[in-house]
């Protein structure tokens, strides 16, 4: 018998379509309901790194992400309990359009798909610009189109006057939904974008603290509260536990220790690296290996649980600036670079000359490292001319195409991160391009959409353009804490 967890009142903010506001809604919502004392904990559907940051702004939690193609379906509500846990109320912000998921997968991994998972009521964002009475049809096809799905509400964004929401609600009336909100069109809250999406918090923190607030005053002038309060409530409990990373950790099979990969070298002497003195990041904890996690502006892309299960698996996570800190911290025998800018920051990174040489030698050490994305082009020599770390013999460069999508991933070669032949699914997200895309030891053999070899491993080091979540294959983190300590 499965037993129900506490009731934990919850909300999924989702649109018709990208565009129609639910961002500013649900950050707004999140923020207005902090605003009056709730413990909210903030949620968004999909992979999306940046707007959890905005998230956690609004509400002093961590932005966590619920993907069902990275994590599996069956984890989407332990994942939420985790996240909620203590919580008054928790706001889902949805991705793209309410039944939009990975292509070809019908609805895995769409917002409609984590609401039932959640059995929580939706409230659809309609962008009511250049429509009267059209509003009708359109709400009425998203209630209709899936019965399981409960549109518990309705906030018309950019609203033209008194005039166009009175033509709004008189339409709506008819479908039965009831208008949780109407927002007007003027003074729209201006957040920067640029090649991947919103400026990042980490980069715009005192004008994100501007941009939150003017949410949350926005939600706040045009939204019933307490209607949305209300709604959530009646979402009932969940059955079934709240994720643990130790629990994870515990159930899942223990993996083999990595090996040396070709191309790499098994002469290394074992022991802990030496690093510079100096460092202000404290000692290493006695009882297990220090890991060094990448953050700062230039490297903002991160899943709160991976460092839960670094930690779970006995690391002493750290977190260092590689714009900032021309040091590593003192004792690292690991280390995690996530995505982020690093084309945006690429002189200030270049400039960082003593890091640069502190991370190579790490490396080269033998050391586990585990590159994503932005730390992918941060160990290549060069990124548009400017020199990197030369981990890697490749070079990386700005490109016009943009490489999206999931990606249904093999481990090609042992590495710090996975034995080969693990299985896991990731996600692409940049606008670079690195010459060559794959060392003589591959880390990935992409499955789908199109089969091909990508990433490098090397004496300790997993360099992917793969995105990954690693509470899908929690092993990733005690294989990865191992390699740290017997490195």
């Amino acid at each position: 018998m499965v037993t129900p967890s506490p009731s934990v009142p919850r909300l999924v903010i989702a649109a018709p379509s990208s565009g129609s506001g639910k961002t500013t809604v649900a950050t707004g919502l999140m923020a207005a309901l902090a605003a009056r004392g709730l413990a909210v904990s903030p949620h968004k559907v999909g992979p999306d790194y940046i707007d959890p940051g905005y998230h956690a702004l609004a509400t002093g939690r961590v932005g966590r992400n619920l993907d069902a193609y990275l994590c599996g379906p069956e984890l989407i509500a332990p994942l939420f309990l985790h996240g909620a846990r203590g919580c008054d109320i928790a706001v889902v912000e949805g991705v793209m359009g309410l039944y939009d998921g990975a292509a070809g997968e019908g609805e895995l991994a769409s917002t409609a798909q984590v609401a039932k998972l959640l059995r929580a009521p939706v409230v659809l964002v309609v962008d009511a610009s250049s429509q009267s009475r059209s509003v009708a049809a359109l709400v009425h096809g998203f209630v209709s189109w899936d019965p399981e799905v409960r549109v518990g509400g309705v906030i018309l964004n950019k609203v033209a006057s008194d005039r166009h929401e009175a033509l709004l609600r008189e339409a709506l009336d008819s479908v039965g939904v009831p208008v949780l909100g109407a927002v007007r069109r003027a003074g729209q809250v201006a957040v920067p974008s640029r090649h991947l999406g919103l400026v990042p918090v980490a980069e715009r923190r005192a004008a994100a603290v501007d941009a939150v607030a003017a949410m949350a005053a926005r939600v706040e002038a045009g939204c019933d509260l307490e209607g949305l309060v209300a709604l959530a409530r009646g979402a009932g409990a969940l059955p079934g536990a709240a994720w643990d990373a130790a629990g994870a950790l515990a159930s899942s099979s223990p993996p083999p220790l990595p090996v040396p990969a070709s191309g790499g070298s098994a002469s290394h002497a074992p022991g802990r690296p030496r690093t510079p003195p100096g460092s202000s990041h404290g000692e290493a904890s006695p009882d297990g290996p220090v890991v060094a996690v990448a953050g700062g502006a230039a490297f903002t892309f991160s899943y709160a649980e991976h460092a839960e299960l670094l930690a779970a698996a006995g690391a002493e996570v750290v977190v260092f600036d590689p714009l900032r800190d021309e040091r590593l911290p003192d004792g690292v025998r690991g280390l995690v670079i996530g995505g982020g800018f690093p084309e945006v920051y690429a002189a200030e990174l270049s400039a960082n000359e003593p890091l640069r040489k502190a991370v190579a030698a790490l490396a080269g050490s033998g050391a586990p490292v585990a590159a994503e994305c932005a730390g992918l082009l941060y160990l290549c020599r060069e990124l548009d001319g400017l020199p990197l770390c030369g981990v890697l013999d490749a070079s990386a460069r700005m490109s016009e195409r943009l490489t999206l999508g999931y990606r249904d991933a093999v481990a090609v070669t042992d590495g710090a991160l996975a034995a080969a032949g693990t299985r896991m699914r990731g996600h692409e997200f940049h606008r670079t391009v690195v010459e060559p895309g794959a060392g003589a030891a591959p880390a990935w053999g992409i499955r789908a959409p199109e089969r091909r070899v990508e990433g490098f491993v090397q004496h300790g080091v997993h360099a992917s353009y793969l995105h990954t979540h690693w509470a899908s294959a929690p092993g990733v983190a005690r294989r990865f804490v191992e390699g740290c300590r017997t490195s």
